[in-house]
């Protein structure tokens, strides 16, 4: 089990949180994805690390950034 937090930009309510963690969860090997909207911050895991650009490309289908990694 992996479990790894990635600073999401752009997000502001519960929605935005769904459609990032919709996103997420179609990720080969996701188990459970959670957003803390305050801080910024999803918090994935998953069966095996996820790799940057995968989680990266998720997020932004969403309409949002991932930054700092």
């Amino acid at each position: 089990m992996s479990t790894q937090e990635f600073r999401v930009l752009g997000m502001s309510c519960g929605h935005c949180a769904r459609f990032v963690t919709e996103e997420l969860e179609t990720l080969p090997g996701v188990e459970s994805v959670s957003v803390d909207l305050p801080t910024e911050l999803v918090t994935v895991v998953s069966e095996r690390e996820l790799e940057a650009a995968a989680v990266r490309a998720a997020v932004e289908a969403a309409g949002y950034e991932v930054v700092g990694r």
